[in-house]
């Protein structure tokens, strides 16, 4: 098996009707995310802020364009205005505004997917690989959900699996000699092979690589839009931005 669920087990709907994940890297892992707050974000400049947010999207060399999109009003638990198939004629930004500008509303959020690459580790092959992974991109209208970008962020992304900035189980970091228990046999394997010196750089290597990946992701949003606030958060690290800093100063 990959440490990450593999592209085609996703479907193309993400938290706007993903298909369940299962096994050890699925439902139980956790997510990290991006939330990023603009000055100016009315319903005049919404969709110009979107197109030029979606410009910046580093697609994944196998998978370009955008493979998902919803037009959600209200809130999350109302079905969506139009939820097209993307996945065989995947396309850019500019058709992902033209489709929206037809549902135009500060009450309505703009659910994009597409695929980025990351450094995985196969458990199977015990080698890593570069693989496609889902970005979900959410641009909530100011109106939507009660104001919930107040909170979310104009846009938040869920930029996947939290594990591959951070590395499993504390290994990464200057507190890499405290390593929680196992709690899966895979991940059991996984720490016996990072027992040995040249496994673990390779694992530092490689986690620096999602990293950087990232950190020149969210300067190009910061070239391309206006951002007040630009904030990399995760449902497992208290501090997100401070724990792959440190994972990154950690040699």
């Amino acid at each position: 098996m990959c440490w990450a669920a593999e592209p085609g087990d996703l479907g193309y709907q993400g938290r706007f009707g993903r298909l369940a994940r299962t096994g050890y890297n699925g439902a139980m892992a956790n997510h990290a995310y991006a939330s990023i707050w603009c000055p100016e974000f009315g319903a005049d400049v919404q969709l110009e802020r979107l197109g030029q947010f979606l410009s910046t999207v580093p697609f994944s060399a196998t998978r370009q364009g955008f493979t998902g999109l919803a037009v959600r009003a209200v809130g999350p638990a109302e079905t969506p205005l139009i939820e097209p198939d993307l996945r065989a004629r995947p396309v850019d930004a500019a058709a992902i505004i033209e489709v929206a500008r037809e549902f135009h509303n500060s009450d309505c959020a703009y659910e994009v997917q597409a695929f980025w690459d990351l450094e995985i580790f196969d458990a199977t092959a015990e080698k890593w690989k570069s693989q496609p992974e889902l970005l979900e991109i959410f641009c909530y209208g100011e109106e939507y959900e009660d104001g919930v970008w107040k909170e979310r962020g104009h846009f938040e992304v869920d930029i996947g699996l939290e594990h591959h900035f951070t590395g499993h189980g504390r290994l990464l970091g200057f507190q890499n000699g405290q390593v929680a228990r196992p709690e899966h046999p895979d991940e059991a394997r996984f720490f016996e092979l990072m027992t040995q010196p040249a496994n673990l750089q390779e694992y530092r290597d490689k986690t620096h690589e999602n990293i950087r990946k990232l950190l020149d992701w969210t300067r190009r949003i910061e070239r391309a839009i206006p951002v007040q606030t630009l904030r990399l958060w995760s449902e497992g690290e208290e501090n997100f931005e401070a724990r792959i800093e440190e994972v990154l100063a950690a040699r």
